[in-house]
């Protein structure tokens, strides 16, 4: 027997909300840009090394 989909979970429907207000924050800080709005970081690389990153 299937279960009918029951929808997205309070934490997943925070989530996205979450997201979707960095990329509008994002979008509104850059304007006008050339380049899209990315909400991840790249890994660090080794010139990176003395930059010390909060999580």
């Amino acid at each position: 027997m299937t279960r009918p989909h029951a929808g997205p979970s309070p934490k997943e429907i925070k989530e996205k909300h979450d997201l979707e207000e960095a990329l509008e924050e994002g979008l509104e800080e850059t304007f006008p840009a050339s380049d899209p709005v990315n909400v991840t970081q790249p890994a660090p690389s080794r010139a990176d090394s003395h930059v010390k990153r909060s999580d």
